[in-house]
């Protein structure tokens, strides 16, 4: 099992127009991954999700808080000693045009890192091969086909799937997937997000999805866990079905308003929660109370002055971050009719 607790990371910005300054990416995040689960993170662009997939798989480090990986503290070890751990914690790209070196077949792609483990563990030279061609088989690509080539001569979802075969090479616990459907053919979406819950299914590892997009996290993992993120604070937290069929959140609330659905089938007595405008730039990130306030058409003097803290109130089953927590029914954005 994988969890982060306090998790804070702030990046500092040297000269340009506006000068020196700090823009604060995590502010104390806790979240756990629980073995063979699902876990999503979402929010809009900028919230720090991207940020916090990253440092889970070690390729940033966090300013404050504590990665624990199966009870181990990441903080209590060397950088050398951490990286069997973090090794467990492979990144799905979302690019996979940028993700592949364009100058090595697949087969080179695959070969070196298990050419790696083959000497490590004293397997046979051709043991890399057979599992290259065996791991493209698991992401429902074709070796003969494919491990020739380039990857300019894969399409968009060809290559995603390489590039998650890339990442079974060292038998990975978890798959930190970020936005890993985003630069592909919407017609190939659904086939790259349904392997990766087969490949939870039938290989035990967790995944970690990254996205902005409601209906991607509900797909993932249906009995798993969403985590929604606001400038870099968790506000609402609980299983995937309870948090989108009944937000208590403002702005859990604003994203589940903004999905589009035709003119005319939306519920009657429904509402829309619209976030109203937010003055200046990064607005919240220097105020004492509630980030979210500027924009909440709900908040009140309390919200202005305090800022609240993750956890259970007002009878909810999911956690949040809000001193006025409400079931209000939200209606989608209605689709222009052509």
């Amino acid at each position: 099992m994988i969890g982060g607790t306090g998790i804070t990371k702030t990046f500092r910005q040297r000269g340009g127009v506006l000068g020196a300054r700090e823009v604060p990416a995590l502010r104390g995040v806790d979240f756990a991954i629980p073995k063979g689960g699902a876990v999503s993170f979402i929010g809009e662009s900028g919230c720090g999700k991207t940020t916090l997939g990253r440092i889970i798989a070690g390729l940033e480090t966090c300013d404050a808080g504590e990665i624990v990986i199966d009870g181990v503290a990441m903080s209590s070890l060397s950088h050398r000693r951490r990286q069997p751990y973090f090794r467990r914690v492979q990144l799905v790209h979302q690019d996979p045009y940028s993700a592949l070196n364009p100058t090595r077949t697949i087969h080179q792609a695959l070969a070196a890192p298990l050419a790696l483990r083959a000497r490590q563990t004293g397997r046979p030279r051709a043991w890399a091969d057979e599992r290259a061609a065996e791991l493209l088989g698991l992401v429902g690509l074709d070796p003969g086909y494919v491990l020739p080539r380039y990857p300019h001569q894969l399409s968009g979802g060809m290559r995603q799937r390489v590039v998650i075969a890339r990442a079974l090479t060292v038998d990975p616990e978890v798959l930190v997937a970020d936005e890993a459907v985003s630069m592909i053919d919407v017609s190939l979406r659904l086939g790259i997000l349904a392997l990766l819950k087969d490949l939870r299914e039938r290989l035990g590892v967790s995944v970690l999805f990254i996205t902005h997009d409601v209906a991607t996290a509900r797909y993932i993992g249906t009995d798993g866990e969403l985590y929604v993120i606001y400038r870099g604070q968790v506000v609402e937290r609980g299983p995937v079905e309870t948090v989108i069929s009944a937000p208590v959140h403002p702005y859990t609330q604003a994203l589940l308003s903004a999905i589009p659905v035709l003119h005319g089938l939306e519920s009657p007595g429904e509402q829309r929660v619209v976030p109203v405008e937010a003055p200046g730039d990064h607005p919240g990130d220097h105020m004492e109370g509630c980030l979210f306030a500027p924009r909440c058409p709900f908040r009140t003097d309390r919200c202005e002055r305090e800022r609240p803290v993750l956890g259970h109130d007002g009878g909810t089953p999911q956690r949040h971050a809000c001193f006025h927590p409400e079931r209000r029914s939200v209606v989608a954005v209605p689709a222009s009719r052509r």
